[in-house]
């Protein structure tokens, strides 16, 4: 059956340990994403206090140095910039041994399975390495990210777009902690949408697409209704990462094109 089929690629995997009903609530959890579970993990309190001032400053840090350059900036230049720009403000002490606990958490405790796959803190990216794709305010990594990007949009159609590409570890930090403050500090909640710091693929060339005209609703399953992702999957080089019963402890990305 299809359930058991579940069962076989989750128990096969990472999960292996599991026993079918774990299996089952792992299958809830990931896939009622954005609900509260008794086993969730929370900030403690004085991190909770930090959470939305430390937010705020890296709001500011992107705003200063624009969308598509926060996508590629390393923690120090951050902290260069915040120090250095009073419509920043420097990053407290306090602050900045919040965002280092969370980058070096054991991410499983949240119930999040992937690897880490930037174990630098300021892990740096050369803009001799990336090209910027025209419209669309992101980066893509130079050589096979970049060909796997235009080879899908040539087969698929200009409708289809590139909606996120390269994340450094400041703009993993950002969107993590910001869906953190989305879900009142439950961190297990925040991973089941989004990696981790250190633990996104984006790092590595993974990138998202979407269609056009169809706006924020391309990061939710309504884009895995559209045309363009049927198109996607009919092309038979294109993995989709988080796949419906993945390992990650990630809800279901249709847009998120894996590589390699």
């Amino acid at each position: 059956s299809y359930v058991h089929q579940e069962h076989h690629q989750l128990t096969d995997a990472i999960v292996e340990h599991l026993d079918d009903d774990a299996v089952d609530d792992y299958l809830k959890k990931i896939r009622n994403f954005d609900a509260d579970f008794k086993t969730d993990i929370y900030l403690g309190e004085s991190n909770s206090q930090l959470l939305l001032p430390t937010v705020q400053r890296l709001e500011r840090v992107q705003g200063f140095v624009g969308h598509a350059n926060f996508n590629l900036l390393g923690f120090e230049e951050m902290i260069y910039f915040a120090r250095n720009y009073e419509q920043i403000g420097a990053f407290e002490k306090s602050e900045l041994d919040f965002l280092e606990e969370i980058y070096f958490a054991d991410a499983t405790s949240y119930g999040f399975y992937g690897e880490k796959v930037t174990t630098e803190l300021n892990h740096r990216i050369q803009h001799k390495d990336v090209v910027k794709i025209h419209k669309s305010g992101h980066y893509l990594h130079r050589g096979e990210s970049l060909k796997h990007y235009e080879q899908i949009r040539k087969d698929v159609g200009n409708d289809l777009l590139l909606t996120s590409g390269i994340r450094n570890n400041v703009k993993q930090m950002h969107l993590f902690l910001a869906k953190a403050v989305q879900s009142n500090g439950n961190l297990s909640k925040a991973s089941r949408s989004l990696a981790p710091p250190g633990h996104s693929f984006h790092n590595l060339g993974d990138f998202d697409v979407g269609k056009a005209g169809l706006g924020e609703l391309n990061f939710t399953a309504d884009f895995s209704n559209t045309e363009e992702f049927q198109r996607l999957i009919r092309l038979g080089y294109v993995d989709i990462r988080y796949t419906d019963s993945n390992q990650y402890g990630v809800r279901f990305e249709p847009w998120h094109i894996k590589l390699g």
